[in-house]
């Protein structure tokens, strides 16, 4: 299970609960969002017009997540990346969150993608997760 972005999951406790249990399973549950300190947020939050609220709303999903850090199987990274898109996966489903400039990811499009043998769409968005997971520092 990994979540690229996803403000939002962190402020439904049923969600943040649901990735407990599932790491308590032994699934491992991976969270990837921008750091709040770095200019990428910056700028996406002033795209968006909401400016500082994009780092403030970041620093309080970390908040939210406090019940989930440090469990085995969670881990949660910050990127200093572009924020392309919001990536959400289970198995082999995903969900992507095309971003488009200026406007809020709760007002662009979702796309839902299925992992297929020969298929490479899904590929290539687990891929590049993937890129930006391994240049992300881990959260204290």
């Amino acid at each position: 299970m990994l979540v690229y972005s996803g403000l939002f999951l962190a402020e439904d406790p049923g969600m943040v609960r649901l990735f407990k249990d599932k790491a308590a399973a032994g699934v491992r549950v991976r969270i990837l969002l921008g750091d709040p300190d770095c200019p990428e947020v910056a700028q996406r939050g002033a795209d968006e017009g909401i400016n500082e609220a994009m780092a403030a709303r970041i620093r309080n999903a970390l908040v939210l997540y406090r019940p989930i850090r440090g469990q085995q199987s969670v881990e949660i990274r910050l990127h200093r990346t572009i924020l392309y898109n919001s990536i959400y996966r289970a198995d082999d489903q995903l969900f992507v969150n095309t971003h488009v400039y200026g406007t809020p990811a709760a007002q662009a499009p979702v796309l839902h993608l299925r992992k297929v043998t020969g298929g490479d769409m899904a590929t290539t968005y687990t891929t590049s997760f993937e890129r930006v997971w391994d240049g992300a520092r881990p959260v204290d």
